[in-house]
């Protein structure tokens, strides 16, 4: 059963691994890689990369991506997202220190915004534009 918009919104706000897809141009399957990511409700979707990245060069290229973030647990749930790229820029602390911080307990998440090279650092910012989403467990 879909979700409501309230809830794939609050659901992507969750800190979720997510699978980063973008096309490649060539005649292979998209890329498609796990990312950290940030997202607040009615916002845009974040995430920072090496600017060096294959998955960086082929988003400026492309100009959009999607992301999938899933919950395996029951209730098996999944929100699928995809839009434009609105921005992308140099990573900043902030940015870097708010997504580690979703993902890592807080003294790791210090090391790691402290050992990281904000200079290759890039953030991408996608407008969402077309989602699906499911919770499995609300059928029947």
């Amino acid at each position: 059963m879909p979700l409501s918009v309230a809830d794939r919104e609050a659901f992507l706000a969750e800190s979720h691994i997510a699978s980063l897809a973008v096309e490649t141009g060539e005649e292979r399957a998209p890329l498609n890689v796990p990312v950290w990511y940030d997202y607040s409700p009615g916002g845009e979707v974040r995430f920072l990369t090496d600017g060096d990245s294959r998955k960086a060069r082929l988003i400026a290229k492309a100009g959009r991506f999607s992301l999938l973030v899933q919950r395996a647990s029951p209730t098996y749930r999944y929100v699928s997202v995809e839009g434009p790229v609105v921005r992308s820029a140099p990573t900043t602390w902030e940015e870097l220190t708010r997504i580690s911080a979703r993902y890592l307990l807080p003294d790791a998440a210090e090391g790691y915004v402290q050992g990281s090279d904000l200079d290759v650092l890039v953030t991408f910012r996608m407008r969402p534009e077309h989602w699906l989403s499911a919770d499995l467990g609300a059928l029947g």
